[in-house]
């Protein structure tokens, strides 16, 4: 992904002040309301900034991007933002054997109804909504089949049919039991591992929009690595110009979207895969098969909030183009594109309300 850039708008506030035949307000009045304003640290109409930043959080770089009227109310805003997404880190990773998700994964098959944070049973209520409506296509259970392939792309060596059926063996989302009313969640069996690599950067995304919005930050873009969600438009803007990244990693912006209260998701395979054999396998495990995807293709979504567009993407990978599309139809306010190269021949597939987020000057254009 990448972002377009944004020049500093102004904001600008009139008070229109009622002139009645008993009373005038004098420019003397005015002036001392305008010092009264300064001095309780309220200026009127000061443009707002642009301020960017970046941290590491979650094996990858978070780049924030915030307008608002000085350092400090910047810099207050996005250190809570940041906070946030580190607590969220502390709650989902699957690296940290210490991680509430771990903790939970420890349980697998013991029976256990296990008292979860509110944000791990959103998470997980959501990861299994979608594992419906896509008939398994995403499944977060899937982490077996990552550790194996992650193993596998490591040390080069392509695991056993023993090794990948043991994995697939243990991956099925309807033995994740979550009682939402009582805040638990229970793994029915032993060896399961939840794996939110294909959801929870996008759910990150989300919450620290919030706590900027709740810092007095309205318009703002957060940036997981393509994982994008934006706030209000920056000052003097209709939107956010996002480029689409293209199939192949060093091409420029396929298209171009503008966006506002909105997210985008790009997942493929342009940086991420292993070779074995002379055969390209993706990062992106198949649920089903438990291994890499080895078709060529990239997946754009757009949508309300990221932690739609970050799992759909991953979706609609795996149904393909045709099966994906109709996913993204029934899902209220989400658009894709779809690119594929079978055998080197590109095909693009656009869903029906694309258009709606193009930059106007793409409105109309055929696909690539």
């Amino acid at each position: 992904m990448w972002g377009g850039s944004v020049t500093p708008g102004f904001s600008c506030r009139w008070v229109f002040v009622p002139l009645g035949m008993k009373g005038r307000l004098s420019m003397t009045a005015f002036g001392l309301l305008l010092t009264l304003s300064l001095a309780i640290g309220q200026p009127l109409d000061r443009p707002l900034e642009r301020f960017e930043f970046t941290q590491i959080h979650m094996g990858m770089p978070f780049k924030c991007i915030v307008y608002a009227p000085d350092d400090d109310s910047a810099n207050a805003a996005v250190r809570a933002a940041y906070a946030r997404i580190k607590q969220l880190d502390g709650i989902m990773s699957d690296y940290d054997p210490h991680s509430e998700l771990m903790r939970l994964c420890q349980t697998a098959g013991q029976g256990q109804s296990v008292s979860v944070s509110p944000d791990l049973l959103a998470v997980l209520s959501r990861a299994q909504a979608l594992s419906r409506q896509s008939e398994g296509a995403f499944d977060v259970s899937v982490g077996p089949a990552v550790r194996l392939w992650r193993k596998a792309r490591k040390t080069r060596v392509f695991p056993s049919s023993e090794e990948v059926a043991a994995a697939r063996e243990l991956v099925d989302y309807r033995n994740i039991r979550i009682d939402e009313k009582a805040g638990t969640v229970k793994l029915l069996r032993a060896g399961m591992q939840v794996d939110l690599g294909g959801i929870g950067a996008g759910y990150a995304v989300d919450e620290a929009l919030k706590v900027l919005k709740e810092k007095g930050i309205a318009s703002a873009l957060v940036d997981a690595s393509g994982d994008i969600g934006v706030s209000d438009p920056p000052p003097g803007k209709a939107g956010w110009r996002i480029g689409v990244a293209p199939l192949e990693p060093d091409a420029d912006p396929s298209r171009y979207l503008l966006l506002n209260n909105a997210a985008v998701t790009t997942s493929g395979d342009a940086f991420q895969f292993v070779e074995f054999d002379g055969k390209r396998y993706s990062h992106i495990v198949d649920p089903k098969t438990g291994l890499g995807l080895t078709e060529r293709s990239s997946v754009t979504v757009i949508a309300r909030d990221c932690t739609t567009a970050d799992s759909y993407t991953k979706a609609v990978m795996i149904l393909g183009p045709e099966k994906g599309l109709k996913l993204i139809e029934s899902t209220k306010g989400a658009a894709a594109i779809v690119v594929r190269a079978p055998e080197g021949n590109v095909e693009t597939f656009e869903s029906k309300r694309l258009a709606k987020y193009l930059d106007p000057g793409e409105r109309g254009a055929s696909a690539p």
